[in-house]
């Protein structure tokens, strides 16, 4: 039996995927310890690791410190949470043995720790993974395109950062790509390659498993006769940029008092109450138990998160995605490329818009493409195949 430091950060889309991977690692002997945020102890806890946690306030808000519009100010914030991750984590690991770590591509600086603890490195990426080449193209564009005046300081900002944490941990740090994507000698990613942008471009040291699908271990109070009706839809903006009321309001608009049975997800954020007369078609919630709901829609209507569009595509639910931020609109390119689905743009989107929309997924090949990339998935092994894939790592180490 290996012990296994486990190193993730504090958001859904990044704790998810990997809460099957330590549940059947924990099955399989291995005894995991995980680092998170307190907001996830309860559901890592019982996957059967012992977790242990960092200031979630101060992760977040020395990440936001570092700016959010360009991709080197993201960068920055990540060199920000140094200083909040790892004097947590060795303090909590002093005098304690470690076989290996798996570590987040982004949070938790699990790259520098693996250096520092000398442990054989896994990346476990929540996200699509990212080639060195393109992530230095993204980077080239940022010193070319944008004014000298708005990137010497964020630059000077990078190298001025690089330089402490390296002096300071005694670590390695050669590129913003490295922060960025933590790379490791195994990165376990949580697609196909068919799903991923320019897939054939990752070697070996990539292994894309596919959706880690399992249970939430949480026993939600949801009516599912009530959602029995003729196509019913889903509609969930996720857990983060969810405050959306005009858009739900839309909804309202474009699908009330239809032939549509449709649950909708508010968020905790929205009151039910703010948002007026509801169409007795609708089921509106704060929360709904998603991937328990999915297995009965026809039609999800989402933001288009890693982790969204993933829970759809693998119970063959075709997607109308509206991107809100970060990497959305590249899953909705992707849904759209592989043809299980349409994007569309918060912004102008009208109700009749929308209800054209679902009407045209809901009646034509979008169906059918989306069974054929839940085939795909299935296939793939999920988080079953990423324990096999760290052991054959880790057996080779």
């Amino acid at each position: 039996m290996a012990r296994i430091l486990f190193i993730n950060g504090g958001s859904e889309g990044h704790i998810n995927p990997t809460l099957g991977v330590v549940e059947e690692l924990v099955s399989r002997g291995e005894e995991v310890v995980y680092f998170c945020i307190e907001a996830f102890r309860e559901r890592v806890e019982k996957t059967g690791a012992a977790v242990r946690t960092f200031n979630g306030q101060k992760l977040i808000k020395a990440f936001i410190s570092g700016g959010r519009d360009y991709l080197l100010e993201r960068v920055n914030g990540l060199l920000l949470t140094a200083d909040i991750v790892i004097p947590s984590v060795l303090e909590q690991i002093k005098g304690e043995h470690y076989d290996y770590i798996i570590h987040d591509s982004m949070f938790g600086c699990g790259r520098l720790l693996a250096q520092m603890l000398k442990l054989p490195a896994i990346n476990s990426c929540t996200s699509f993974a990212q080639t060195k080449e393109s992530f230095d193209h993204s980077m080239e564009q940022f010193f070319k395109n944008v004014p000298a005046e708005i990137v010497k300081p964020i630059n000077d900002k990078f190298q001025s950062l690089t330089e402490m944490i390296m002096e300071k941990y005694e670590v390695d740090i050669s590129s913003p790509y490295e922060v960025f994507c933590n790379p490791a000698p195994l990165t376990i990613v949580y697609t196909i390659k068919e799903f991923q942008p320019y897939g054939e471009a990752f070697d070996q040291t990539y292994k894309f498993v596919g959706p880690s699908i399992s249970s939430r271990l949480t026993q939600e109070d949801f009516d599912f006769a009530a959602f029995q009706g003729n196509n019913p839809i889903y509609i969930s903006l996720g857990t983060v940029f969810n405050q959306a009321a005009k858009f739900y309001k839309l909804c309202f608009e474009a699908l009330g008092n239809t032939e549509y049975t449709i649950v909708m997800s508010v968020g905790n954020n929205t009151p039910i109450s703010d948002l007026g007369e509801i169409p007795e078609n609708f089921i509106v919630k704060n929360y709904v138990p998603q991937t328990d709901v999915l297995q009965h829609a026809k039609l999800f209507i989402t933001h288009g998160g890693m982790n969204s569009a993933h829970e759809g595509l693998y119970y063959g639910v075709p997607l109308i995605v509206i991107p809100q931020s970060a990497d959305q609109p590249v899953i909705a390119k992707q849904v759209a490329h592989i043809g299980a689905g349409i994007q569309l743009q918060m912004q102008s989107l009208t109700a009749n818009q929308l209800r054209e929309a679902v009407d045209h997924v809901l009646s034509s090949s979008f169906v059918e493409a989306a069974a054929d990339i839940r085939e795909s998935f299935r296939k793939s092994g999920g988080y079953r195949q990423a324990v096999d894939e760290i052991f054959q790592f880790i057996n080779h180490c």
